[in-house]
């Protein structure tokens, strides 16, 4: 019974040297669901090429840090390394994408939308999804100041405090 053998199992980080020597030439290996800088630190650690920071749309376990707090702590702490970042769960607009960028996020996943979009309208209902999120975005840069994504930072366009 596969679901007893699911329940039963447990991944642990010696793991991800049999993985890395089964995918051996297939790719990069991103690891999903980092959510502390400790768990980022030894992604880097054990070869990870990158990480998805997640906490699977906070389903799993209740109680578990918003993934741009996660975000936001986790980037500075690989500052100089070469793994990538992606940021997964709470992006709902273009401008929450502009946040995770301007966090230091590389990629954002926003699987969401494009499933909503499916849902309502098929193949264009994906479509007018990624329309949405795109223009979302570029209304947000351009009420930054922003030319490009390459110009965000936190330092000039977010407060941690949003009252000071």
């Amino acid at each position: 019974d596969v679901a007893s053998q699911l329940r039963s199992s447990v991944i642990t980080w010696d793991d991800l040297s049999w993985i890395r020597g089964v995918w051996e030439n297939s790719g990069p290996i991103l690891l999903k669901g980092v959510q502390c800088v400790e768990d980022a630190r030894l992604a880097l650690k054990h070869g990870v090429d990158g990480i998805i920071v997640s906490n699977h749309g906070g389903r799993q376990m209740d109680r578990v840090y918003p993934t741009l707090q996660i975000l936001k702590e986790v980037v500075p702490a690989l500052k100089g390394s070469n793994m990538a970042v992606l940021l997964d769960g709470g992006v709902r607009s273009g401008s929450d994408v502009a946040i995770a960028l301007a966090y230091g996020a590389d990629a954002v996943l926003a699987g969401r939308a494009y499933i909503y979009g499916l849902g309502a309208g098929g193949k264009t209902g994906v479509r007018k999804a990624f329309d949405i999120l795109k223009k979302e975005l570029e209304d947000t840069l351009r009420l930054l100041g922003c030319r490009s994504v390459h110009d965000l930072n936190p330092v000039d366009h977010l407060r941690t405090n949003p009252f000071s």
